[in-house]
């Protein structure tokens, strides 16, 4: 399993739950795992094939993340192709052909796919085992139910003794028993990961009235990185992008509404880092697998926390750092009700409502978020300390606002119930308009009690109320009602406060500059892979993630062997850009600007006297290991040459104990290595680079 991990993979590694996953489809096993984007679930069924006699037939939703993949597998030496109406009946007779006659590893195919005709055909082919992707879509009680995947439910009696292996990112307990009930895979053969992601930063913030230089400033952030925009209506979607662009940002919109070949067009050029962002519908949907996505910013508020999840899920998919933001008011919640409303009276109708307030109380929470996600698919984890702006908020001062949450409340009661939030807001500023002298709301006693407040800081009375549910949306016709909450307002049982900031209203900040600097190396290594993608046609992120390169530009490999060592490099990718990457590396090092800290410096000044690492040692007054890692930094930053760096080490090497070496080769776990690590540091640098050394 390890060797075709690091051959076609270039990975040495397993990622948490997929070696258990994989040995599972090696038994034969049905199974259904859930984990989340960017965890590695296309590894999971794609290696245990290569082991395995047959072909694997893969279900995916959508073209382009069919493409993708096929893409990515052909990179790194595996037959895949894929049968599709996108394809010419030549194309896909080819690929048939290719089928029957075994010349295949992958077949990808859509769900609609399953005629008779087609189902006969498969029956004739050797098929290891059946993938079903993004396998929530099984389920009518998920976000993206698919009547064409509630036909799978047949597979067990089309293919009776064919494994099924599926997988999805965002499944609550509901839609996981859904899944597992349709597709027929015993409840015991369920592997679920923790609904969490350690490379994600989550914001939410309240969308101002200058909500486009939130967006820049959040843009300036992320100058010249990949990420999507996502908006509530095609209108919005064309009219940011004008806006960003004359910002200076490099962008396109994309929805429904546009023509198929503009969409394909402004897809491909994502996908190959010809533009940087993004402004989309929901429209732009599951078939993204670009895996550098540094940022999704959602407008408003998406309508459930399935979508929202699936979303942002999008951003890092390579496991580097990457940053979400939403901007919500209780208005998004509002108008998705009314999307709602028109549904027919059902306990599916009913469930949505619940989505949409669940969604409601993540954006408005003051809990960890990852937290509060998690909880909602079931799962149980900690808070997450430091990838969330709740769990990194400061305790900062509130302010008392009951007497002015009665003054709105009592508005709310004294026109009627009938109004909604403006109005009401015009009431209590004294506003003299005509409508409101014709209802002859101008005698109330509430009429211009609330002079003292700007609109501005009346909406965030409003919103505030909202937030603690003290204040309810007739879904029909859009009005405010008063609840039970409200009344313990009135009779001061309950008092209500807000973060004073939050209600200090100020002009809108001034747009934020960039202030990232640019990894030079990175970026000509960027270069050379949008190069190679160029003339191989594929996208970027296939050539190489952005964590590879990101690896290469701190090592700068000049030989075979260093560039095998990358993350990510197998020996496909080896034969395929290689040479090309080593080249560039060599002269990047050569180019590269040679700065070292002064206790670096004064290492380097010693090895020069030919001193030895015990002596280094002694006179730096440092442990071995320390002053192995300053000479695995000379190696690296070419300040010594390789020889240099060997005879140095050698000593180590010549008294390393013979009982760790067994220990070591066998790969037998030292329990309380805590009791050993003095002394077993400085050797382990002799099995692994010392910056992999976590002691």
């Amino acid at each position: 399993m390890r060797e075709i991990l690091k051959e076609h993979f270039g990975f040495n590694d397993f990622k948490p739950i997929q070696e258990k996953a994989i040995k599972e489809i090696l038994a034969k096993k049905d199974i259904l795992v859930v984990l989340p984007t960017g965890s590695g679930k296309s590894l999971i069924y794609q290696l245990p094939s290569l082991m395995m006699d047959g072909i694997t037939v893969v279900i995916s939703p959508l073209i382009a993340l069919m493409q993708d993949q096929i893409a990515a597998l052909e990179l790194n030496g595996i037959k895949a192709k894929m049968i599709s109406s996108n394809n010419t009946a030549q194309e896909n007779a080819k690929t048939i052909s290719k089928l029957q006659n075994k010349k295949l590893k992958f077949l990808y195919i859509a769900p609609e796919r399953f005629t008779d005709n087609f189902i006969s055909l498969l029956q004739n082919v050797e098929i290891n085992f059946f993938v079903v992707d993004e396998a929530h879509c099984v389920s009518e009680w998920g976000h993206e139910f698919r009547v064409d995947y509630r036909k799978l439910s047949h597979l067990k009696v089309w293919f009776k003794n064919t494994p099924i292996a599926a997988f999805t990112a965002t499944a609550t307990k509901m839609v996981q028993d859904d899944i597992l009930q349709t597709l027929k895979i015993d409840k015991n053969n369920l592997l679920r990961a923790k609904t969490t992601r350690d490379n994600l930063y989550i914001t939410v913030r309240k969308r101002g009235s200058n909500s486009k230089e939130q967006i820049v400033n959040f843009l300036n952030k992320h100058k010249n990185q990949s990420g999507i925009i996502y908006c509530f209506t095609r209108n919005e979607t064309e009219k940011l992008s004008a806006f960003l662009n004359k910002k200076g940002f490099n962008t396109k919109a994309y929805h429904a509404g546009l023509p198929v070949n503009e969409k394909n067009q402004i897809f491909k050029s994502f996908k190959n880092d010809e533009i940087d962002t993004i402004v989309a519908t929901i429209a732009f949907g599951m078939g993204i697998d670009k895996s550098n996505i540094r940022y999704v910013l959602h407008t408003s508020m998406p309508k459930t926390l399935e979508n929202y999840y699936q979303e942002i899920g999008r951003a890092g998919r390579d496991g580097l750092m990457s940053y979400v933001l939403l901007l919500y008011s209780k208005s998004d919640e509002i108008a998705k009700r009314a999307f709602v409303e028109e549904l027919e009276d059902s306990e599916y109708k009913q469930n949505i409502y619940k989505k949409l307030h669940q969604m409601y109380r993540y954006a408005s929470t003051s809990q960890c978020r990852h937290k509060f996600i998690a909880k909602y698919f079931g799962d149980e984890v900690d808070e997450c300390k430091s990838l969330c702006d709740n769990c990194l908020k400061e305790d900062k001062p509130t302010v008392d606002i009951t007497i002015e949450a009665q003054k709105f409340i009592s508005a709310v009661i004294r026109t009627g119930e009938r109004f909604g939030q403006n109005y009401i807001i015009d009431v209590l500023r004294g506003s003299k308009s005509k409508r409101i002298v014709d209802f002859s709301h101008d005698k109330l006693s509430v009429y211009g009690i609330g002079e003292e407040f700007s609109k501005e800081q009346w909406a965030i009375v409003c919103e505030r109320l909202f937030d603690v549910e003290a204040l309810d949306i007739d879904s029909e016709f859009g009005s405010i009602k008063i609840n039970a909450k409200s009344k313990q307002i009135l009779k001061k049982e309950i008092s209500v406060d807000i973060a004073k900031e939050e209600l200090e209203i100020k002009k809108a900040p001034k747009t934020q500059k960039s202030s990232q600097p640019k990894d030079e190396i990175f970026e000509k290594l960027r270069e050379k892979r949008a190069s190679l993608a160029k003339e191989q046609n594929v996208p970027a992120y296939i050539v190489f993630s952005d964590k590879t390169l990101e690896e290469m530009a701190r090592k700068l490999p000049k030989t075979k062997e260093e560039f095998l060592s990358i993350a990510g490099v197998g020996e496909a990718k080896l034969k395929s850009c290689g040479d090309d990457f080593i080249s560039l590396c060599k002269e990047l090092s050569i180019a590269k600007p040679k700065t070292l800290g002064k206790t670096y410096l004064e290492t380097l000044s010693l090895v020069k006297e030919n001193k030895t690492l015990q002596e280094i040692s002694e006179i730096r007054e440092l442990k071995i290991v320390t002053i192995l890692h300053h000479i695995d930094k000379l190696s690296q930053e070419a300040f010594i040459d390789k020889e240099t760096k060997e005879s140095i080490i050698k000593p180590l090497k010549q008294q390393f104990p013979k009982e760790i070496k067994e220990w070591i080769e066998q790969g037998l776990k030292i329990e309380d290595i805590k009791t050993l690590r003095d002394e077993l540091s400085k050797y382990l640098y002799l099995f692994m680079p010392s910056q992999d050394i976590t002691l």
